[in-house]
């Protein structure tokens, strides 16, 4: 099947980090040749590190990994694209951005987003990641991550370059940011579908004070969501209005989910049936059908 073949994601992020220094690397070096020897030993050290720390994490899948990946691998758009037009080394620059890019796109790529989270299963079961609702995807997400890049990456260069008042302010109240957005965005790398022998269990850390377990004996279809069947009964709309298709779990027997609002959980009963937008909604009815489960 596509997602057991020998590149399958995530090959291709890991070999487009890899050539990342190689293609990037002689206009961040240009850049920096004319900033003090403090700046230059900082901010390679923080490049290096960044890059090193994606590397590794990229060799351990799992979703506190991806998390990982995908806080850091985009500050290497940000990096290329500076050296590319604050060097004299163009050609370097621009191929780059365009390796940066790439590697970004692999790192958000459903696929990857599997791997990662199904390196974290146990046993006998089968992860597989939800969308990032889009009310979060055009806004908040990357507005916090702006935030907790500058807070990373702000303060040391500022002490580098002996600004030590707006510097020590920096990082005082960087590290913060940037851990309250770390652990706001590794909830978005904890949402998923998981397949278990027991049936299918919705775990979305983000809308749900606590994961679901839809039994298979009760399951009666797993299948594109019907518009109509979910005006007319009620069905649960867990997919934050993310793009792609929205997949309906529909059971025998009505259920509860205890739905997060704000810091209280609020008791939805008599659920009919929930709405998930995985990333790969076809790998996932695959996984379905494999299993046994009512696919339709």
């Amino acid at each position: 099947m596509p997602r057991s073949l020998p590149l399958a994601a995530p090959w291709p992020f890991r070999a487009l980090w890899l050539l990342l220094p190689v293609l990037a690397g002689p206009a961040v070096a240009d850049a920096l040749a004319d900033r003090t020897r403090a700046v230059q030993v900082v901010a390679s050290a923080l490049a290096w590190a960044a890059w090193g720390l994606v590397l590794v994490a990229s060799l351990v899948p799992r979703s506190v990994t991806l998390t990982i990946v995908r806080s850091l691998a985009p500050g290497a758009v940000l990096l290329a694209a500076w050296s590319a037009f604050a060097s004299d080394e163009l050609g370097w620059g621009l191929a780059g951005i365009v390796v940066a890019v790439l590697a970004v796109v692999a790192a958000l790529s459903p696929a990857t987003a599997d791997a990662f989270v199904d390196g974290s299963s146990y046993g006998d079961e089968q992860r597989v990641a939800l969308r990032i609702p889009i009310a979060m995807a055009v806004g908040p997400v990357p507005i916090a991550w702006a935030l907790a890049f500058a807070g990373l990456v702000v303060g040391p260069l500022l002490l580098a370059a002996e600004q030590w008042v707006a510097g020590g302010i920096a990082l005082v109240v960087g590290l913060p940011v940037v851990v309250a957005v770390a652990l706001r965005l590794h909830l978005l790398s904890r949402r998923w579908l998981v397949f278990v022998p027991a049936g299918v269990v919705v775990h979305d850390p983000l809308a749900m004070a606590e994961p679901v377990l839809l039994q298979r004996h009760l399951l009666r279809r797993i299948g594109p969501a019907d518009a109509e069947a979910v005006a007319r009964d009620g069905a649960l709309d867990l997919t934050g209005g993310a793009l792609g298709l929205a997949l309906e779990l529909r059971t025998a027997e009505p259920f509860k989910v205890g739905l997060r609002q704000g810091r209280e959980t609020v008791e939805a009963t008599g659920v009919p049936a929930v709405l998930v937008t995985p990333g790969r909604p076809a790998t996932t009815l695959e996984i379905a059908a494999e299993r046994k489960l009512p696919v339709g």
